[in-house]
């Protein structure tokens, strides 16, 4: 997995929880519809965002959910997933995202990525994204050219960028494609008029999503001599700290423009979570809980008594398949969960965390029901939820 908008989840609550885990679930199983198995491996937290803009603007959001079957990574659980338009242009834009991700380590021939025969295999792995998001972009009406076209310009300005170049003449491929992507879910949703307050936040994700990527990759790429944005225009931490400061704030003020059904998940992710990628990618206080909504905070917490054994356990071999799944998401550590052997319900060990040792992390949003739910936070934020 990987994405730069990876929620705590005692941030955001139970019931936004269940929404991300949904939207997540739905990309992943919309991967799997259109593209096979392997696909599925593309699944990362950015692009679920897609997802979740689709559905905070849609007249019937509840119209964009199904019901999925067991799955491993879920303990064997059913769900209620995201499906439909804003799952697939999710799919489409994750794939070319991978295909990018892939193109870039091979260019920097990064481990076993510099060997020819593995660089040329990954090529045509990152190819066969690419065919695949054209055609799932294709089925949405999103045109999937405009994020390759990205991904092949980013290659010749990283070329000719050197010290004094303006680091933002190298993340204006990536401003570009999120732009568009963000842009079409005002398409899907049947609201023309949220366009361009969503490909300006599109815009300015981009643009942050690059520059907290080189912000994290910047010792290990010196390391190694691989080509770093910061690096090669000699831009400063402090300079690259303003200019992400500054993104979150504009993709704030660009969500106060769009009109939103239920934008309490997005409000979520894109304006308070924001600023905890930032914190984390530049070694700031942020929550002590880590990332992800499942992911094992740094302090002790004391697991809730199990329920009643279930009569149907599983075999050695099911139980363990079941186990990697959840271990896989982290849910051994926080999430609730079936016992893989025992199916008896549990909660990780850090599942009840007080929160301890992170400031008003969770107890600044406590004022409006984990920011959105009772509606409080609204467009403005007035309850002061900006940890």
């Amino acid at each position: 997995m990987f994405g730069m908008v990876r929620p705590c989840r005692h941030r955001l609550g139970e019931k936004l929880t269940a929404q991300w885990m949904a939207h997540l679930c739905g990309l992943c199983l919309a991967l799997r519809g259109d593209h096979g198995q392997l696909a599925r491996i593309v699944t990362n937290y950015d692009g679920l965002l897609i997802s979740v803009l689709t559905e905070a603007q849609a007249d019937r959001p509840e119209a964009g959910r199904r019901t999925a079957g067991p799955c491993p990574l879920r303990g064997m659980r059913t769900a209620s997933v995201a499906h439909g338009e804003g799952a697939r242009l999710a799919a489409a834009v994750s794939l070319v995202l991978a295909s990018a991700k892939v193109r870039d380590h091979v260019a920097d021939g990064d481990g076993m990525l510099a060997r020819g025969p593995v660089a040329l295999a990954a090529r045509r792995v990152a190819a066969g994204w690419d065919r695949a998001g054209a055609r799932t972009g294709s089925a949405v009406g999103f045109d999937t050219a405009v994020l390759v076209d990205a991904v092949d310009r980013q290659t010749g300005i990283e070329t000719l960028a050197g010290p004094g170049t303006p680091v933002l003449t190298v993340t204006e491929p990536t401003e570009t494609a999120t732009a568009a992507a963000f842009a079409h879910t005002a398409v899907l949703a049947g609201r023309p008029g949220n366009a361009v307050p969503l490909a300006e936040a599109g815009r300015l994700f981009g643009r942050l999503a690059h520059l907290l990527d080189a912000v994290e990759d910047r010792e290990a790429d010196a390391a190694s001599g691989a080509w770093n944005p910061l690096t090669a225009t000699g831009t400063p931490l402090e300079e690259a700290r303003r200019l992400a400061d500054d993104a979150v704030h504009g993709i704030r003020l660009a969500l106060r423009e769009a009109e939103f059904t239920d934008g309490g998940l997005a409000h979520r992710l894109l304006v308070h979570e924001l600023p905890n990628s930032v914190h984390r990618a530049f070694g700031t206080v942020s929550c002590a809980h880590g990332a992800g909504p499942y992911a094992p905070p740094g302090g002790p917490g004391a697991p809730l008594p199990p329920g009643p054994p279930r009569r149907d356990p599983r075999g050695l071999l099911a139980g363990c398949a079941v186990w990697l799944g959840l271990a896989c998401t982290c849910q051994l550590c926080c999430g609730t969960y079936d016992d893989p052997w025992s199916r008896e319900q549990k909660q990780g060990p850090c599942t009840n965390c007080d929160c301890s040792g992170c400031g008003d992390c969770c107890s600044c949003c406590d004022c409006c029901n984990c920011c959105g739910e009772d509606g409080c936070c609204g467009d403005g934020c007035d309850c002061g939820c900006d940890c």
